[in-house]
């Protein structure tokens, strides 16, 4: 999960479900685990907005590239 936010950018929960060819269930549960350590941050989505995006928080990735 984290490396397909990496590569594409801000995704919603349907891409990356279809990116990753995972479950839903399995894509909630590592976005939930992925936001619980920070790691993840959530915005909202204007086109639809029953959906949020999802993407990777830059000052967590700075802390993980400094250790």
């Amino acid at each position: 999960m984290y490396k397909v936010l990496e590569t594409n950018g801000q995704l919603t929960q349907k891409d990356l479900i279809r990116e990753t060819s995972l479950p839903s269930r399995t894509v909630r549960y590592a976005l939930n685990r992925l936001r619980a350590e920070e790691i993840l941050i959530e915005h909202y989505y204007f086109i639809d907005a029953r959906q949020s995006l999802y993407g990777l928080n830059t000052k967590s990735q700075e802390e993980v590239v400094a250790v």
